[in-house]
């Protein structure tokens, strides 16, 4: 009988065993750091800027100390992140949301397939109406057509069996509306029956689509803009050590990409509930009308589970980032399903998203020159992907290896 060979398979450090004492004490810990003056500090940030905590004590009566200690504790324990979303259109790019199914066996060559143009910004692991790879991408806006062409030679390397392309407008990440918090009894109220009355009120006319003048820049401006994706809060003098600048030189340069709406938002990341009970989803939804859609992006926003929404391009449409404990989930598909049937909703669709697959980076700032633009070589990347292909067929598939615990940042 001739022998065939398995793959390698590799464990990471440890198999996580979660003793139930630890498991609560994790919980409570987590949900601890939500008290009176935490919530003053992040709203006060959220309204005034990340930077100046001097600014931040002041409006909050806070002693500048004590909101700094916070403010480095919770950063410090991973419960509090800050960044920002660049406006992606002054950029030259377009944001891009793809739902990768994968082949059975294919599904550690998908996100290596995803990742081949070097345009991604996020990839996750998904299950659901799709099965595979969830992931965004932001592609030059004359490459709308070659980015298409790349996911069908995906699908036609049989690496996946179909895919879903949305094209999205700008995002948005609302700070949950802590009036659902009660800081005395650290609890969440989901109040699903006026949700669903404000989501399913008449609409009032909709609002007209943002438009946005050429404005120029350059490398260096990528690279500060990039640096703040990573963190809100990265010092000028970090960057001007980075850019071999002098902090005034680069201060002009911050001021002006905020001036000029380079920075579109200040992002507040941090999660209202603890991972152990909750669950990540990527929702789709299809309003019936445009100010339908209006509206419901209002009241969205509003919504402590929310935590980043982006309209679709072309479409009364909406993609909804939801973070939501496990035992509410079926409150919030009650919901949709009854606007689907009070004709507010044509439909909606979701992906359950695992944080533990999590793969993140920031816009393609290296495929940036000065004089030329955004270089974007569909060729290049046709073999590219052959390689990748062909490799992982002749190591009789890739490494397997086994996640430990993620970091709680599910933006």
């Amino acid at each position: 009988m001739k022998s065939s060979r398995l793959p390698h398979v590799v464990f990471g450090p440890y198999l996580s065993h979660i003793a139930p004492e630890e498991y609560l004490e994790k919980i409570n810990r987590f949900v601890s750091f939500l008290d009176h003056q935490n919530i003053k500090i992040i709203m006060a940030m959220r309204k005034y800027g990340l930077r100046n905590l001097q600014l931040i004590a002041d409006k909050t009566n806070i002693p500048r100390p004590t909101v700094h200690a916070r403010v480095s504790k919770l950063e410090k324990e991973g419960l509090f992140r800050t960044w920002i979303h660049p406006n992606y259109t002054k950029l030259g790019l377009v944001r891009a949301m793809v739902f990768l199914t994968t082949k059975p066996g294919k599904e550690l060559l998908a996100p290596e397939a995803l990742r081949v143009p070097g345009y991604w910004l996020r990839l996750i692991r998904c299950m659901g109406e799709c099965n595979g790879y969830y992931s965004t991408h932001a592609i030059p806006l004359d490459k709308r057509w070659d980015f298409e062409q790349y996911l069908e030679r995906i699908v036609a390397s049989e690496i996946a069996t179909e895919y879903r392309l949305l094209w999205l407008e700008e995002a948005g990440s609302p700070l949950p509306d802590f009036s659902y918090y009660d800081t005395k009894k650290k609890t969440w109220r989901f109040d699903w029956s006026n949700w669903l009355d404000a989501l399913a009120a008449k609409p009032s006319q909709a609002q007209r689509k943002e438009t946005f003048l050429p404005t120029p820049f350059d490398k260096k401006d990528l690279i500060i803009l990039k640096e703040l994706i990573k963190d809100g809060r990265t010092k000028l003098t970090e960057l001007a050590k980075l850019l071999g600048m002098t902090v005034p030189a680069v201060k002009y340069r911050f001021d002006n990409l905020a001036r000029s709406g380079f920075i579109r938002e200040y992002v507040i990341d941090m999660l209202p509930f603890a991972p152990e009970i909750s669950d990540l989803y990527e929702m789709v939804l299809d309003f019936q009308t445009r100010e339908g859609l209006a509206l419901g992006e209002k009241v969205l926003s509003s919504l402590p589970m929310v935590l980043t929404l982006s309209r679709v391009e072309g479409a009364n449409s909406i993609a909804v980032r939801i973070y939501l404990p496990r035992t509410q989930m079926n409150n919030l598909l009650t919901m949709f399903s009854a606007l689907t049937r009070r004709e507010v909703l044509a439909g909606f669709t979701y992906v359950l998203l695992d944080p533990m697959t999590i793969r993140t980076q920031t816009f393609a700032y290296k495929f940036y020159e000065d004089n030329t633009g955004w270089r974007y070589d569909n060729l290049a990347y046709f073999e590219e992907l052959r390689k990748v292909s062909s490799a992982f067929d002749k190591e009789d598939g890739m490494k397997v290896v086994f996640h430990t615990a993620p970091v709680p940042s599910f933006q």
